[in-house]
């Protein structure tokens, strides 16, 4: 006998209500297992340390999220100095690194930090919890929607790190605010974050509206009325998202003026929409995570310039240095067009002896997949030999290159801050640096009146600041380089970013 309509229904919507509340017991239960860990981990931790048998009893452990620490890059020298500075001023912190760094022991880890950055790091407070899914928030994972993709890998990677190992205090330093709700969710600690860059801001959905065609706006979109339109739909829910994340912070320090006025110009605006999402499910349950934010902190980044300041003035040859990551955004193709243009325009350089050489850290094969390319661009070019190239060179070998330097370079369009433009400063080397972003506004600008380097957009720009600095008189040259480095060694030194480190309060919220 068949069972009535109505039993069928009154059973499949009882289910439904059943599992409709089992899964937030569920979650729960889940949450209370996570955090009753805590304990365990901590003597473990302990273990592996050598420190006493209960350290919780006598230190805090502040997490730092940071997948690719062992890059090589200006966000890692943020990383590595502020946890060394910790190390020597509070032995009652442990720092412990969450990583995907899957391949490298924490002994190959701090000697390529020393390597490096000429960074001392103390094995006895330091401890690295290794992460298996850092693959999606690699961009090769995500060919296409590569922000909303990396962000949805980034809180599943949260979730692994936090499932390893719960700190007393969480601190992005990458830029991956949406892990934000997922470690105040399951942990209960509170969430910090250096901002190097934010992952979407107005000035990005401005460049979609205006069809400019970039490296993260294809000239497929930009071309085509119908993408665009879709892509500025996509990017602002991916804003609206992205601000419901970053209010999830405790506090928020950030690298230079740009990116503050940046991040504060989202926060801060009068979203209605998003005061009253936040009152509707599922995002009302994460309504109690928001915290009453400040505006961000600028703690300018730290640029040991101790070895670089020691490098003489005078002696330069027409040596064109670069030190950049070899990622898309660092633009590396103008650079090469630049020197193409420098000697169409200005042929008799041909004839003397000049060069560019390109200084950066490769973190995979589609790093080393780039700088191919860009050697065979340089041919295409026929400027293959003008031109050298140096990957992952060690920190004697960077000092080496500057030491010779005439002009420092540096192509990214809004280069959040710019580490390796204070460096060149530092070194003596001239820079000539896209106008636009940190360079801009807080680096390479006038001091009493007078120039500290040389701005530029188009290639053929940037070939004319080059021509102007080989022009200057021996004078001329070197009392610009003289100001230039006094301003970055006073401006942008370790002890600058150490003590706004310290004024930013973090330590109130361990």
């Amino acid at each position: 006998m068949s069972m009535p309509l109505g039993i069928i229904v009154a059973l499949a919507l009882s289910a439904a209500l059943a599992n409709a509340f089992a899964w937030p017991l569920v979650l729960l239960i889940y949450i209370a297992q996570l955090r009753s860990r805590k304990s365990s981990q901590r003597t473990q931790l302990a273990h592996d340390l050598g420190l006493p048998a209960h350290p919780t009893k006598s230190k805090k452990v502040v997490g730092f999220f940071h997948p690719f620490c062992n890059a090589g890059g200006g966000g890692e020298r943020v990383l590595w100095t502020a946890i060394a500075h910790i190390q020597r001023t509070d032995p009652g912190i442990v720092s412990v690194v969450y990583t995907g760094d899957v391949g490298a022991t924490k002994e190959q880890i701090i000697s390529k930090v020393k390597s490096r950055f000429d960074i001392e790091l103390s094995q006895t407070t330091l401890h690295f919890v290794y992460l298996n899914s850092r693959y999606l928030v690699e961009d090769k994972t995500w060919p296409k929607f590569t922000m909303l993709g990396q962000s949805l890998g980034s809180m599943y990677l949260a979730w692994e790190a936090v499932s390893k190992f719960v700190p007393d205090l969480f601190i992005d330093t990458m830029g991956y605010a949406f892990t934000f709700h997922v470690v105040s969710m399951l942990t209960g600690v509170k969430v910090g974050a250096y901002v190097h860059y934010p992952t979407i801001s107005t000035e990005m959905i401005r460049r979609v509206e205006s069809r400019v065609a970039l490296h993260n706006n294809s000239a497929s979109v930009s071309s085509s009325t119908f993408r665009t339109r879709a892509k500025l739909l996509y990017y602002r829910i991916f804003m609206f998202f992205y601000v419901f994340s970053l209010r999830g912070a405790s506090f928020l320090m950030v690298n230079s003026s740009w990116t503050k006025a940046h991040i504060d110009s989202i926060l801060f605006h009068d979203n209605g929409l998003l005061n009253i999402l936040t009152y509707l499910p599922p995002l009302v349950f994460l309504r109690p995570l928001l915290v009453t934010l400040k505006p961000a902190e600028i703690v300018y980044p730290p640029c040991d310039t101790r070895e670089f300041e020691k490098l003489p003035l005078e002696g330069r040859g027409r040596i064109i240095v670069s030190l950049a990551q070899f990622r898309p955004e660092k633009d590396h193709r103008t650079q090469l067009l630049a020197l193409s243009s420098l000697l169409g325009s200005h042929p008799e350089y041909r004839n003397l002896p000049i060069k560019m050489v390109l200084i950066g850290g490769s973190r995979n094969a589609e790093d080393a997949e780039r700088v191919e390319q860009l050697r065979a661009f340089a041919k295409e070019l026929n400027i293959e030999g003008y031109v050298d190239f140096v990957v992952n060179a060690s920190f004697q070998d960077i000092i080496s290159w500057l030491g010779k330097a005439s002009i420092g370079l540096s192509t990214m369009v809004d280069e959040h801050f710019g580490i390796n433009i204070v460096e060149f400063m530092a070194a003596g080397a001239i820079p000539v640096v896209h106008a636009s972003g940190g360079p801009l506004k807080d680096i390479v600008v006038q001091v009493d009146g007078k120039r500290t380097g040389y701005h530029a957009k188009s290639p053929e720009d940037f070939a004319e600041a080059f021509h102007s600095v080989f022009q200057l008189s021996k004078s001329e040259d070197l009392v610009l380089r003289q100001r230039a480095r006094t301003w970055a060694v006073e401006a942008f030194s370790n002890a600058e970013f150490e003590e706004g480190w310290d004024n930013s309060q973090w330590k109130n919220w361990l």
